[in-house]
């Protein structure tokens, strides 16, 4: 159903049911308590099960990208270098 699909091109229903895995790694400098991390992990869950994580998301325009995004994009390819060979225990 979600097969090679776009994420844009999901209908709400198949938001709903994707599997939302968290990378190894991904809340390595997350600065809080394990129960606040417990809760940023559910709220999010909770965003594309409700669908709201549909309706703010936007695509990354890679010709003209803003700041903002080139930055979260830097963090994420750091965060995917370092985890590289990663298992988890």
């Amino acid at each position: 159903m979600t097969d090679n699909k776009d994420f844009t091109e999901l209908t709400p229903d198949e938001v709903k049911e994707l599997k939302i895995v968290f990378a190894p790694g991904c809340f390595d400098s997350f600065d809080g308590t394990q129960e606040e991390l417990d809760e940023l992990m559910a709220s999010i869950k909770e965003m594309f099960a409700s669908g709201e994580a549909q309706k703010l998301a936007r695509p990354i325009d890679f010709d003209s990208i803003d700041p903002e995004d080139a930055e979260m994009l830097e963090r994420l390819a750091d965060l995917e270098n370092t985890t590289q060979g990663r298992t988890l225990q």
